[in-house]
């Protein structure tokens, strides 16, 4: 039986998927490169995560990755007609996929030992990294770099799940907990135009 974390991170690939084939049927991309698109974006985050934990990335060992993106591009094609036209769709996906992949890479990190700001830091990656991966792929300017909140939710998600690990809180319940806390601060940033305070730059006057 597949564990709970497999678990998270089976549902966030799909999600993940999902939302970059919509992104790609979108912009009018072919089935095998709308493939690609959903195929980066569910696991280059947590190939990058891998490789600086020095760990084989999951999806060379195991194939679900590749079968779940080929499901998401299914669903997509069947449809959708209606996936296109509903604007939160995309939004919804990512966010489900932001949370549960933030929590698998903090998770992962802390099983390897690593201390409490490097599993923050691999939690954000793996939530954000393919997300960032999918906008260059289709031409857009990353959410990460524009003033929406969003690798600043999986930091928040993710010193939530620590500090729930830290006071001794079964696993599930710290996943559960910093996943819903990385979910409810995009829904929330998103729904109240909250964003970070951009960085006012002084233009250097013009000679007289």
């Amino acid at each position: 039986m597949p564990t709970f974390v497999q678990i998270l991170d089976f549902i966030g690939t799909f999600a993940f998927a999902i939302s970059g084939i919509r992104l790609a049927s979108a912009k009018r991309f072919d089935w095998f490169g709308a493939y690609v698109v959903g195929f980066v974006v569910a696991i280059g985050g947590g190939t990058i995560r891998d490789l600086l934990l020095d760990v084989t990335p999951g999806w060379m060992t195991d194939p679900i990755y590749l079968i779940c993106t080929g499901l998401a591009l299914l669903w997509v094609i069947l449809f959708g007609k209606y996936l296109i036209h509903l604007n939160n769709t995309f939004f919804i996906f990512d966010s489900i996929g932001l949370a549960l992949f933030t929590v698998v890479g903090v998770g992962k990190s802390i099983a390897l030992g690593y201390p409490f700001w490097v599993a923050i830091i691999m939690g954000s990656i793996t939530g954000a990294a393919g997300g960032v991966i999918r906008d260059v792929l289709i031409n857009e300017i990353p959410l990460i770099f524009r003033k929406e909140i969003y690798a600043m939710a999986c930091v928040v998600g993710g010193t939530v799940y620590w500090f729930c690990d830290f006071i001794g809180m079964e696993s599930f319940l710290c996943q559960t907990i910093g996943g819903a806390s990385v979910f409810i601060v995009r829904i929330l940033a998103v729904k109240y135009n909250i964003c970070l305070p951009k960085l006012s730059g002084h233009e250097d006057e013009s000679p007289s």
